[in-house]
């Protein structure tokens, strides 16, 4: 068996590579690498260790059709974690599109040409659902995915996903992964102003890199000793955790600042970060993928200690006063241009209406914590009483209407569910013909704007998409859209005032703008 997988280089992707490699039955694993790459393609082959000879590489680039046929010639398998993130795809958001949706499409296209297909496992993102707050801290699979303005990132991955979905590809799944919990956090994080787009009061659910790995493995491994077939292929998850990994913002920046002896209030202030559009949730349904493959074995506690050993030197910091460490690790990246201090000294409208409500609130946000509402704390942001041990009750969760009966099976849906589901939408089911039960057959669809799209009853109600324009533009318009859709109306007013009227774009250039309709 062989397999190919993309994104090897990366945080998840050299765990699951490393797991991989442990597997018997494989004969090798093609990983595609950036001819620059050599470097940490070496670092590869050393975590890898006795397996090392399993290992056999493929250099190129996802955005050229023939690098991405080399790759899947052959494999039984194909597993895509390839995928420019934060904050690069803030800098650098042609790579975004090259990758997270050239890149996927090339790869899709490459093995549609196959006589004998191999399997995609196909990594998508939590940041498919946006901006969530205390009012929806819960998400499962088939909620609306209404991604935050002027993200590259999650724009390129909404789009990629949906062309996984959408192939004639036989059997695929995509993976929607959370929080990711890997040891080069704390580097990353204190090089960017990324960190302070963080909302402290996020529900956050997270996974570490090394559960993430040893997931792709168990499922691979899984399915080549027995098929999984309709319990995992042509199915969308989340990937989740539990309980204990179910936090927020504030937490976990509460837990890294443990490592040097203090707490997130030492080092942060409440001005110091965004209000909304960060993209984080608690995943409801993200216990399923656990119970099939039994991968979680790290919870966060588990990641800080191992982090503390990995960076010993942290502990140094308790004897350094906390002003300093502030000013001089923290507040330096007030300059960095991915940061909300450096948006207002140059009055970017569109990052400070999108992140704050405009700069007007940004200039009110409290200076003190004492004047900050923590849900943890007792209090919502906007201070009214939270009950919190109540909130994280996944029992007691308050999840949206999705237009139809969502416990159905898949068999037992019918056209009268599509019909009510495009209704809440504001827009129309077209086809005529739907067999009961007929998930994966293309139907087309008409938006609220009349626009005609194709799209399964799967990628609708069981994964969330509806089209806008987002889809094949840089165009946020959800102030709109919500005014007539049901469905983004119950999420998008959690965190947006029903009287906000904007419009978010790039232009050729990558530069935001922001209009009123």
């Amino acid at each position: 068996m062989i397999i190919a997988l993309t994104g090897a280089t990366g945080n998840m992707g050299r765990e699951t590579l490393a797991e991989l490699v442990k597997l018997n039955n494989i004969k090798f694993v093609k990983i595609l690498v950036l001819p620059e790459d050599k470097k940490r393609t070496k670092l590869l082959f050393k975590k890898c260790g006795k397996n090392k000879n399993k290992i056999q590489i493929v250099f190129g680039n996802l955005k050229d059709i023939d690098a991405c046929r080399e790759l899947v010639k052959d494999t039984t398998y194909v597993v895509n974690l390839a995928a420019v993130i934060p904050p690069k795809s803030d800098k650098h958001p042609q790579l975004a599109i090259d990758c997270n949706e050239t890149g996927v499409k090339n790869l899709i296209a490459a093995i549609e040409e196959l006589e004998t297909q191999p399997r995609l496992i196909h990594t998508s993102t939590v940041a498919l659902y946006g901006n969530r707050n205390h009012i929806h801290p819960w998400a499962r699979v088939g909620d609306p995915l209404l991604v935050s303005p002027l993200d590259t990132y999650s724009a390129t991955k909404l789009r990629g996903e949906f062309a996984v979905m959408e192939s004639d590809i036989k059997n695929w799944t995509v993976l929607r992964q959370s929080a990711m919990l890997h040891t080069n956090m704390l580097k990353d994080n204190m090089s960017d102003g990324l960190m302070f787009h963080t909302c402290f009061n996020a529900p956050l659910e997270w996974v570490t890199a090394h559960d993430s790995g040893v997931l792709i493995a168990n499922i691979i491994k899984r399915d080549s000793e027995k098929d999984l077939k309709n319990k995992f292929w042509r199915q969308c998850f989340n990937i989740g955790a539990d309980g204990k990994n179910q936090i927020t913002g504030y937490d976990t920046l509460n837990d890294g600042f443990k490592l040097i002896g203090g707490t997130a209030k030492d080092f942060f202030k409440p001005y110091f970060n965004a209000t909304r559009n960060f993209h984080g949730v608690w995943f409801y349904d993200g216990d399923k993928l656990n119970k099939l493959f039994n991968y979680v074995s790290q919870d966060v506690k588990d990641y800080w200690a191992e982090i503390g050993k990995i960076y010993w030197y942290y502990k140094l910091g308790k004897i350094v006063p906390k002003c300093l460490i502030s000013n001089f690790a923290i507040k330096r990246l007030f300059k960095d241009s991915n940061s909300p201090a450096y948006w207002r000294k140059h009055d970017e409208t569109a990052k400070l209406v999108a992140f704050f409500e405009g700069k007007e609130n940004y200039d009110k946000l409290p200076k003190k914590w004492s004047e900050f509402n923590l849900m943890q704390e007792g209090k919502t942001f906007d201070g009214e009483p939270c009950d919190y041990a109540k909130l994280k009750d996944k029992k007691q969760a308050k999840l949206i209407d999705l237009g139809f009966d969502y416990g159905k099976k898949d068999s037992e849906i019918s056209r009268d569910d599509l019909v009510a589901v495009a209704k809440m939408h504001g827009g129309k089911l077209i086809s005529r013909d739907f067999e009961t039960g007929d998930i994966y057959k293309k139907l087309v669809w008409e938006d609220q704007d009349k626009n005609r799209f194709s799209a399964t009853a799967f990628s609708v109600l069981r994964a969330g998409h509806w089209h806008s324009d987002i889809y094949e533009n840089f165009v946020w318009d959800f102030d709109r859209l919500a005014k007539k859709d049901k469905i983004y109306a119950q999420i998008w007013y959690d965190s947006h005032d029903k009287n906000e009227n904007y419009v978010y774009t790039t232009d050729e250039n990558f530069i935001e703008h922001i209009r009123t309709n």
